[in-house]
């Protein structure tokens, strides 16, 4: 027997041995009905909030699947949850059936053994419209291989803000070292949040994917004897970019909307953002005037691929299927991928759909400040998530107050 057979083997033996074979689509529509998920994610965004709203419209009227928002300000919370349940030996009944995760929650949770069966994602009826040819981040997530222990949701790519009227284009960075560079003749225009926040820390893995010396070494856990002399070249860098950036860098934006606040007011020329959407979102909803425009580096931006996951002791498996489905679908990830009503990037392959399905995303209007996918250039894979836990302590040590 090949690898790949014995790999879908065990994960189909698995399924079954936990009362349910995603393989047998029809027997988990059935088993569906009348279950009520309690989907944790996030809930910091009316946007977002609204979209989750919307499925769970669909999925009471289509399936006679309740979906329930448990809004969370940290995916962590849920996570936790899981951890506690397990030590009590509380391995069926939990109280989360769906979670929004990836990164190194997802990592936690794969490595303490807290997932749905391996490979029941691949098994769902619309993965067959997913690109995971073309986008590795579905199925290495912060080089943590997936192996269909999570279903893709959307993508996120770091894409960079800036005003026309304040700014002329032909004189924007082209890379890291070309932000520092214009920084250093534009003092007190540019930032980011303090880490751990999330953007400001995708920023420093950003300038770290540039600078350093071996990318592939930040593909491997983080080793003690290796880390100094690995994060020396983005330590450089700041040391660098503190000296021109607002305020000194004395104190730094709180998180992505401070950040946005500070571009509307004039005190930031450049800011950045995970999604490709935000500045046409803020501009539809006067945060932003409608001159501000966006642009990428041209050899490539830290990018990734969020998902949602299955607790290996959810209550309500199936109906959790049917929403990791539903959520694959092209209608869904059409309305997902529209900045009016989220504007988080799809997970599918046009290649893939017919024609009355490309259709739909060919009717979006991505929005004035949106680039569209193909002048996003490329996307970086994350790194293993512990270097970014020993950075932030080191960044902390560095740069905060009173250390």
């Amino acid at each position: 027997m090949t690898l790949a057979a014995t790999f879908l083997a065990v994960s189909a033996f698995a399924a079954q041995a936990d009362g349910i074979d995603p393989g047998d689509w029809p027997a988990v529509i059935d088993e569906a009905r009348g279950q009520t998920v309690y989907f944790n994610a996030w809930g910091g965004s009316e946007n977002v909030s609204a979209y989750i709203e919307w499925a769970a419209e669909e999925l009471e009227r289509r399936f006679d699947v309740e979906l329930k928002h448990v809004k969370l300000d940290d995916t962590a919370n849920a996570v936790a949850t899981v951890v506690a349940e397990k030590a009590a030996g509380r391995d069926e009944g939990g109280a989360v059936d769906l979670v929004w995760i990836n990164g190194e929650n997802f990592a936690a949770m794969k490595r303490r053994d807290l997932l749905f069966s391996p490979g029941w994602a691949e098994d769902l009826p619309n993965w067959r419209y997913v690109d995971h040819e073309n986008k590795p981040s579905i199925l290495t997530d912060f080089t943590i291989p997936v192996e269909g222990l999570a279903s893709p949701w959307g993508m996120a790519q770091l894409v960079f803000f800036y005003d026309t009227a304040r700014i002329d284009p032909s004189t924007l960075p082209q890379d890291a070292e070309g932000l520092l560079a214009w920084a250093e003749a534009n003092p007190g225009r540019f930032s980011y949040p303090q880490p751990p926040d999330f953007i400001g820390s995708s920023f420093l893995k950003q300038v770290l994917l540039e600078k350093v010396e071996d990318p592939s070494v930040l593909q491997k856990p983080v080793k003690d004897a290796q880390f100094d002399e690995v994060v020396e070249p983005l330590f450089d860098y700041l040391d660098a970019l503190h000296q021109v950036a607002w305020r000194s860098a004395r104190v730094f934006p709180q998180n992505y909307p401070d950040m946005k606040q500070l571009l509307a007011d004039g005190e930031l020329d450049i800011i950045f953002a995970f999604n490709p959407a935000e500045a046409s979102n803020a501009i539809a909803n006067s945060e932003l005037p409608d001159t501000v425009r966006s642009f990428t580096f041209p050899d490539g931006t830290l990018a990734n691929t969020h998902f949602v996951a299955i607790p290996y002791n959810a209550s309500a498996k199936a109906g959790a299927l049917v929403a990791a489905n539903f959520f694959l679908s092209p209608e869904a990830q059409a309305r997902k991928q529209d900045p009016d009503l989220w504007g988080d990037p799809t997970v599918l392959s046009m290649d893939k759909l017919d024609e009355d399905m490309r259709a739909r995303f060919d009717a979006i209007d991505l929005g004035v400040a949106t680039l569209p996918p193909e002048e996003l250039g490329p996307a970086l894979g994350e790194p293993h998530p512990s270097w970014m836990e020993r950075i932030e302590e080191e960044w902390k040590r560095r740069y905060t107050a009173g250390n």
